[in-house]
């Protein structure tokens, strides 16, 4: 009896511990199709945005459609397109910038008054010990700087002190508009601070500025350390950046990191940022709809073409490289290959160039990486290519994105220290920071584009739109040459 019963528990169990595999493992894959294992020359992955379903059928029907009739070529090459499982569930409207999933966090601003960005809770708690102090901030909505202003301890007793107060645009040299108080000009005092007026700009929404104070006196700056005043962010209309311990300040960052005085703004149309906070709830509403629908039409797709990898993440520009991990370890896991290539939903690609040129060069099956390297590229600290956390002013060597060849024992390495690797703003310069710990071989290749242009033997060339991608592909079916065939 008791031999029985443990027949009869025994594929229970092995149930249970597989089901329990299959939900440990879901995290890293929310959907993955089962097929045989097979050993290919080549894994090509493509990296998608979620909502570019046009493209991925345009190269479901040229290249890859080239490929599936091709049984030879079939049997070497597999495709998959990369896409995260998880829309952003913020419209874009209602985020900080368009390339991350962060809200933009403004409630109860303040409109149709000038408004002081810092106050001193204690001024006898300031020092006086730095010549330069600056503070770093990013606009999250539209701003009109209206006026400058500087410390001083005793105001009853006047202006005394020769200082120069500047706004510079990030990583620029020259300042968009300063102010100099001097005892002969000292402005005026409002809660402890001297302002002077400035010549009105709009800092748009993405601004990245600098507040500079420089004292032309034997004596410092009367200054804080940043968490030691109150910042008057207008209800989340501008944010204090602060550089991280450890990191580089921006380039031409002058002095020590703290507040010296502050600054005056008026919120830019007011009445329209009431209207976007207003209507947000209803927009949420419609947005999360959209992403159900999208949700279902990737099923659909995913079903239908049996070509898609959904990785869990969200699938925004800021998680491209987190993106790009995931299918090096779902890869390892699922797939034998011997090279990766990998490329984006917007470029061209010769596949059957590759594979000659794999054959031409005989690139060894270890340790390489073969690609058109970008070398020296200096590391961006604004922008949508912002780089705040890669200590380096330059990037260490990487492949442009349009493509890249790397071998199967670098996947697996990238696979195995996922966990551990750091993603840096983009996943073309991570893959270059990563690299950089192992120095495999590279293989420089100018075939391999890295700007939108047409050339004879390319490999690989980015930013093209559907209906390009198409067009490239016809002339090469027509006459081999994607670029122009000639009329005879």
């Amino acid at each position: 009896m008791r031999h029985l019963l443990l027949l009869f528990l025994c594929p229970c169990a092995i149930g249970v511990a597989f089901h329990l595999w299959l939900f440990n493992f879901s995290g890293l894959f929310t959907w993955f199709p089962v097929w045989s294992q097979r050993s290919y020359d080549i894994v090509v992955g493509v990296l998608s945005a979620r909502h570019n379903h046009e493209l991925r059928n345009v190269i479901r029907h040229t290249w890859l459609q080239h490929l599936k009739q091709h049984s030879s070529l079939s049997q070497r090459i597999l495709v998959k397109f990369i896409i995260g499982s998880h829309g952003c569930d913020i419209p874009v409207e209602d985020r900080e910038d368009p390339y991350s999933c962060k809200l933009l966090n403004i409630t109860n601003p303040t409109f149709k008054q000038e408004i002081e960005s810092f106050s001193i809770p204690d001024i006898a708690a300031l020092l006086t010990e730095h010549h330069v102090v600056n503070v770093n901030f990013r606009v999250l909505y539209p701003v009109v700087i209206t006026r400058l202003g500087v410390f001083q301890h005793d105001s009853a007793a006047g202006f005394h002190r020769n200082i120069t107060v500047k706004l510079f645009q990030t990583e620029h040299e020259e300042a968009l508009f300063s102010a100099r108080f001097s005892p002969a000009s000292s402005g005026v005092q409002v809660n402890g601070i001297w302002y002077k007026p400035v010549e009105q700009f709009i800092l748009p929404e993405g601004f990245e500025g600098t507040v500079v104070w420089e004292s032309h006196d034997p004596e410092g700056l009367l200054s804080g350390n940043v968490h030691r005043v109150i910042v008057n962010d207008g209800g989340g209309i501008f944010r204090i950046t602060t550089v991280k311990e450890g990191l580089l300040p921006y380039e031409f960052t002058e002095g020590v990191e703290g507040i010296a005085g502050g600054f005056t703004y008026t919120i830019h149309e007011g009445e329209a940022l009431l209207n976007t906070l207003e209507t947000r709830p209803e927009r949420i509403q419609i947005h999360l709809a959209a992403l159900e629908k999208e949700d279902a039409l990737l099923q659909e797709e995913s079903t239908t073409f049996q070509d898609i990898v959904f990785v869990h993440v969200v699938d925004t520009y800021r998680n491209v490289p987190s993106k790009l991990l995931n299918f090096y370890q779902w890869t390892a896991e699922f797939t034998s290959f011997e090279f990766l290539l990998k490329t984006d939903d917007d470029c061209f690609i010769d596949i059957e160039n590759v594979l000659e040129k794999i054959a031409h060069k005989q690139l060894q099956k270890e340790n390489t990486w073969w690609g058109n390297f970008r070398l020296n590229w200096a590391v961006d600290r604004t922008g949508k290519w912002q780089e705040l956390e890669y200590l380096s002013p330059a990037y260490p060597a990487f492949a442009c994105g349009s493509g890249y060849v790397i071998s199967q024992d670098i996947v697996q390495w990238l696979a195995s220290n996922s966990q551990r690797l750091k993603t840096y703003q983009g996943e073309d310069v991570s893959m270059g920071i990563w690299m950089s710990a192992i120095g495999p071989s590279r293989y420089q290749d100018s075939h391999w584009l890295c700007e939108k242009k047409c050339e004879a033997g390319m490999l690989s060339s980015p930013q093209y739109t559907p209906q390009e991608l198409l067009e490239l592909w016809q002339q090469k079916e027509r006459c081999g040459n994607p670029c122009a065939c000639e009329d005879r």
